[in-house]
């Protein structure tokens, strides 16, 4: 393969310099806590494929952390965009307010799986949406705690990486954190729902009454903990348990929504209906904008101006975000999930047979990943390493994740080409093989 030596630099790429001169700017201009994967810097893209500075193509398996479902620069969404461009670009919603907002506050609401009439916020960030998500349940509900999982990520800010379940790299060195957030096993192929069960037992026995309790928040597929899919039964289990209690069920579903997992929102798997539920990444095709989306009279529970925020529902991204959900229903992106992740997932079920290096193979829809083991079947995160970065070499991106660092997440847009998709799968058979 040589699928990184294409010079197609830009003119403009040119004249920036090198990607070790940028390199060694970085070094001296940003902080080390902001960690970077690349050490090269992109100059154009399109669809699944990017140019770096120094005219080298890649193909794209990351997405920007599952935010490019509809793929880099969609004609469309850059349309959208441009025109609200000529428009205006800012008038703060929660001063001078605009239609784009309330009618795609109402697409959300009719597209998700909540029962009953349901409201929408809009916001900036993934974190940004579970923090609201959380004060909005403690104001409905009048409780303090939050019971959330082992392996879990919500986000980087304070109370967001409160709930987070994985310590290296987002909590070392940040305490202490808010109080009356509660961790419990994940239960999904790594963990049984009795333990699950177990633990909230005991946290109920020695910790917290479950009438403290505000909410219960999980990923129904863990992002960074490893693609996770949580078990069927046990999210019919919290959905009784939520109801015994009068606790609010939240779903975090900032990674796992908008096509990805073969559903437009990864609860519709399940059959559950949640009380809230965090929207963000793919939602606005690589626009800053994040959701919260609930029960009407829950998300009614704040008092006005407890809720918003100076960019939140910005303007570009409100017109993005119409342009997505225009570009999934029409070229069925939800049907385009499940077609390329059962491509992807017999590749590397038939790499599993032949090396041994593979441990796992799981996934729902596109957001597919695959374990790497020693001999002994014990987590290799440097096996996972070495196989992302023989993939980089090959000019094919990859994503590691998972509490060992021995998990490689594949989050292709959902728009790319099938020859493109060929060639990145060829891409892993020599690698894996």
């Amino acid at each position: 393969m040589n699928a990184i030596l294409k010079p197609t630099a830009s003119a403009a790429a040119a004249s920036l310099g090198t990607n070790a001169q940028w390199h060694a700017r970085r070094l001296a201009a940003t902080p080390r806590g902001v960690a970077v994967f690349g050490d090269f810097y992109i100059d154009h893209a399109k669809n699944a494929e990017f140019w770096d500075i120094e005219g080298r193509r890649f193909i794209d398996f990351a997405g920007g952390i599952a935010v490019l479902n509809t793929g880099h620069v969609h004609p469309k969404v850059q349309a959208a965009i441009a025109a609200q461009l000529q428009r205006f670009t800012h008038s703060c919603y929660q001063v001078v307010p605009y239609a784009e907002y309330v009618s795609l506050a109402e697409r959300i609401n009719a597209i998700v799986p909540i029962a009953g009439d349901k409201k929408t916020a809009f916001f900036s960030t993934g974190a940004e949406a579970v923090e609201n998500a959380i004060k909005i349940a403690r104001s409905y509900t009048k409780r303090s705690g939050v019971i959330a999982f082992g392996g879990a990520f919500h986000g980087r800010s304070m109370f967001a990486v409160a709930l987070t379940g994985k310590v290296q790299p987002y909590k070392v060195g940040f305490g202490p954190f808010p109080p009356e957030i509660y961790h419990v096993p994940f239960p999904c192929h790594c963990a049984s729902l009795e333990e699950t069960k177990h633990a909230i037992e005991q946290l109920f026995k020695c910790d917290v009454e479950p009438s403290r309790v505000a909410a219960i928040i999980f990923e129904p597929v863990q992002g960074e903990g490893g693609f996770n899919a949580i078990q069927p039964e046990a999210v019919q289990y919290l959905r009784t348990l939520c109801d015994e209690h009068g606790i609010l069920m939240i779903a975090d579903e900032v990674q796992t929504g908008f096509a990805r997992t073969g559903k437009m929102f990864a609860m519709e798997h399940f059959g559950v209906s949640p009380d809230i539920m965090t929207l963000a990444k793919s939602m606005a095709g690589g626009t800053t904008l994040s959701a919260v989306v609930g029960r009407a009279d829950v998300m009614d529970a704040p008092h006005p101006g407890g809720l918003g925020g100076t960019y939140a529902g910005n303007p570009l991204a409100v017109a993005a975000a119409h342009a997505v959900l225009d570009v999934m229903a029409e070229e069925k992106l939800v049907d385009r999930a499940n077609h390329l992740g059962a491509r992807l997932k017999a590749k590397l079920t038939l790499a599993k047979s032949r090396n041994g290096l593979i441990g796992d193979v799981r996934g729902l829809g596109a957001m597919v990943a695959c374990d790497f083991v020693t001999a002994s079947g014990a987590p290799d995160a440097e096996l996972a390493k070495a196989v992302q970065q023989a993939a980089l070499k090959k000019g094919l991106l990859l994503l590691t994740c998972g509490v060992y660092g021995n998990v490689i997440r594949y989050l292709f847009p959902l728009t790319i080409e099938d020859s493109v998709f060929e060639e990145a799968l060829a891409v892993l058979d020599d690698v894996l093989a």
